[in-house]
């Protein structure tokens, strides 16, 4: 989740100004921690606040050529003290809102230069110019007096994340992915830096002047900046140098997260060390003090490491951590500003180190500070004196009366201890008594009322409280869900989807019940989300991740079918195996006797008559033999003779 854009005004910072999740625009005085402003856009819901910009302190003098600049009249020094309080805001929608903390109104609004969402917006020395950049790839320059764009070109192949003015104002560094060094006569491209593999967040000049004198100073080469990215935890410190040959940073910070601000004191002379804080995702404040004087292989760690965590109190011995929002060094450039809580009311302390320790923890109580600054203006209320005799009408149940008593003084206070024999009401005597319906107030059931689930889920989703979050999205109730999510602000529902989110992407197995919540979100909220112009970029991981899973559903299937087959054909044979063999024989015959003997007689009549012929037959055989042996002899001329005959002729 993006953190909210928050800057502290340059002079004497003096002032802070942040923007929260709900689109308002809040002004504190930085001595007090005091609200000084509250702005909220017509359109704050649809178009967010997506960065922020002081205008100068001072404007740049230009020199005249024929002589010493003349003295300004009173109309003109009244119209620079009303413009040094005035705040560019960026929205989501393109658009640029001038915001004027002295008036405590929108002044103007620039329109016509940015389709898309703005990223970051920047002033010029001169207080009449102002730069802007945004997804739409392009780069604006604005006239705020005639709140008409004067120069718009590309600024990159994608999208530019940040800006950055040169000390002269004749130079402009923006970043994408690349930084690029701009002409602004020419709007040109002077200088290529790369080295970020992620889009850049941040961008500052740390000199004013080359730490080499000897060289003659052409008002931008030889100065150093400064670069942060996003997911990246390095700091690069770049150089500008009359070549080309050096395009690669010159040094690194190493910090332990993400930087979301950064502030520095800016270096003039050459020996003077350039003072830098970075403040982390994680919370934590880190401070650098470097000179300057050229290439540095390995990454430079902090010289000191600042947390806040509470005491610990309440029977709870563990202190809690406090995370640090932002911080910015002082005039004096030794003490620092640290912005510490929660954005919506953040406690502003100016804090002197020392920066021998590595490491510092500083412990603050931030209920007992909240609940002083609570207590402090509940006491400016004064209570007028009211007469006995007054009668008074106070806000209440109809038809019921209060009396209101007089505040009497010391003496006349009235013990209200119950004596030893009496007996103490019960709460449904006293709510009798008050004449209330006590039926109205019991909740059926003892169940949970959905709004109470609802302000939980807002409170957990704005301190990130991982045990209450997990208490309220554990729900299993379809209706107390869909009851919960229809009772949540507006604004609490991206930060609820990015939480939904990375749930599903962390743990797979809790996909049954953020489901139900996606569901509700996307049924209830879909007219709300659908006027959201970075709509694509807030759902883009949920999208990648509901797209990843659909794609594994048909191979799944197909296994799934597959192994309930192969399961089923296991478990069947299991089955016979486990079948005891049938005896096959008959435990009881049954013979009817009638049937048989006729049967039996019929089988013998048969087996005669089939005799009978076989015999017939084989004489027939014999006698057609016989005949044929005759026939044969006769036709050879042989006789029969007798066998004594035969032998005589022999």
């Amino acid at each position: 989740m993006a953190s909210p854009p928050c800057a502290f005004s340059p002079r004497g910072r003096r002032l802070f100004a942040a923007c929260g999740p709900d689109g308002r625009l809040r002004v504190w005085d930085a001595a007090g921690s005091r609200l000084q402003h509250e702005y909220v856009p017509s359109a704050h819901l649809s178009a967010a606040c997506t960065c922020l910009a002081w205008a100068p302190a001072e404007g740049r003098q230009i020199p005249s050529k024929d002589g010493p600049q003349r003295k300004k009249r009173k109309s003109e020094v009244g119209e620079v003290e009303k413009q040094l309080d005035i705040l560019a805001i960026g929205t989501a929608v393109g658009s640029i809102l001038l915001y004027s903390t002295v008036k405590g109104e929108l002044q103007s609004k620039l329109d016509g230069g940015h389709d898309s969402r703005v990223n970051c917006v920047r002033w010029h020395q001169d207080n009449c110019c102002l730069y802007s950049c945004s997804e739409d790839k392009h780069i604006v320059e604005w006239n705020t007096q005639t709140c008409k764009v004067k120069c718009k070109w590309k600024g990159d192949n994608s999208s530019v994340t940040c800006l950055c003015i040169s000390p002269d104002g004749k130079m402009l560094l923006s970043a994408g992915r690349t930084i690029k060094l701009w002409d602004l006569e020419t709007k040109e491209v002077y200088r290529h830096f790369t080295g970020h593999a992620t889009s850049v967040s941040s961008l500052m000049f740390t000199t004013v002047k080359p730490m080499n004198e000897s060289i003659p100073f052409d008002g931008i080469t030889g100065l150093y900046f400064l670069s942060g990215a996003i997911h990246d935890r390095l700091l690069s410190v770049w150089q500008i140098r009359s070549d080309r040959k050096e395009k690669n940073a010159v040094m690194s910070f190493a910090v332990t997260d993400e930087p979301i601000f950064v502030d520095l004191t800016v270096s003039e002379v050459k020996e003077e060390p350039v003072k830098l804080a970075v403040v982390c995702r994680d919370g934590q404040l880190h401070l650098f003090e470097h000179i300057l004087n050229g290439y540095c292989k390995k990454p430079l760690t902090s010289n000191c490491t600042i947390q806040i965590a509470t005491p610990g109190n309440d029977g709870d011995s563990t202190p809690k951590p406090v995370p640090i929002l932002a911080a910015a060094f002082c005039t004096d450039k030794q003490s620092l500003l640290l912005v510490y809580g929660n954005t919506s009311q953040p406690v502003i302390e100016k804090v002197s180190l020392n920066t021998s320790e590595p490491h510092i923890c500083l412990v603050r109580d931030i209920q007992k500070v909240l609940s002083l600054k609570t207590d402090a203006a509940l006491t400016k209320v004064k209570t007028p004196v009211v007469n006995s005799d007054t009668k008074v009408l106070v806000p209440g149940i109809p038809g019921h009366s209060t009396a209101v008593k007089t505040p009497a003084s010391g003496k006349e206070k009235k013990k209200n201890k119950r004596k030893p024999g009496e007996t103490e009401e019960s709460i449904e005597e006293r709510l009798g008594a008050l004449d209330i319906d006590v039926s109205k107030v019991k909740t059926p059931g003892g169940l949970p009322q959905t709004d109470s689930l609802a302000v939980l889920l807002v409170q957990g989703l704005e301190s990130n409280d991982a045990e209450i979050l997990n208490k309220v999205l554990n729900t299993r109730k379809e209706n107390i869900v869909k009851n919960t999510v229809a009772r949540m602000p507006i604004y609490a529902v991206i930060p609820l989807l990015h939480e939904l989110t990375k749930r599903l992407q962390g743990n797979p197995y809790s996909a049954s019940l953020m489901v139900r919540w996606l569901k509700s979100v996307f049924t209830l909220h879909a007219s709300y989300l659908s006027t959201l112009p970075d709509l694509i970029p807030q759902l883009g991981m949920l999208y990648q991740l509901m797209e990843s899973r659909v794609k594994t559903l048909q191979k799944l299937s197909r296994l799934h079918g597959r192994l309930f087959i192969l399961a089923s054909q296991v478990a069947a044979s299991e089955a016979v195996q486990d079948v005891p063999e049938v005896n096959q024989t008959a435990k009881l015959v049954y013979e009817d006797e009638s049937s048989e003997e006729e049967g039996s007689d019929d089988e013998m009549i048969a087996d005669k008559d089939s005799d009978e012929n076989w015999d017939e037959d084989e004489e027939k055989e014999e006698q057609s033999d016989e005949q044929d042996m005759t026939v044969e002899k006769e036709i050879n001329g042989d006789s029969d003779l007798e066998p004594e005959n035969e032998s005589e002729e022999e």
